[in-house]
């Protein structure tokens, strides 16, 4: 049932899986909308307020995203609070626009 020395499960179906742990957030390219916080089960994010020094006015915003929430923010971003309480889901990986999170399985512990 495994994949390599990984930490792996089943779905209900019976399908292998392996969960991927955020290992990393790029705070410096996320622009503070929120999504990942609001669909994470667990937790993990928290969100901080950027300091007057570093909102910038640049407006040469270039995602595709369609979604016109009025929750983006340049003003705030955010940061790993829990790491330890991530489920390996990818839920905030598949909702941020900028694509800003590093995933990675967890190796079995010996």
């Amino acid at each position: 049932m495994g994949e390599g020395n990984v930490i792996t499960g089943l779905t209900l179906g019976g399908t292998p899986w392996t969960p991927q742990f955020v290992t990393a957030l790029n705070e410096s390219t996320c622009i503070g909308c929120g999504r990942c916080f609001k669909v994470c089960p667990r937790d993990v994010l928290e969100i901080v307020q950027r300091a007057l020094d570093e909102v910038s006015d640049d407006d040469d915003d270039d995602d595709d995203d369609d979604d016109f929430d009025d929750d983006d923010s340049d003003n705030s971003y955010m940061t790993l609070a829990n790491v330890k309480d991530c489920i390996g889901c990818e839920a905030c990986s598949r909702v941020c626009p900028k694509k800003c999170f590093t995933h990675s399985p967890l190796p079995v512990a010996a």
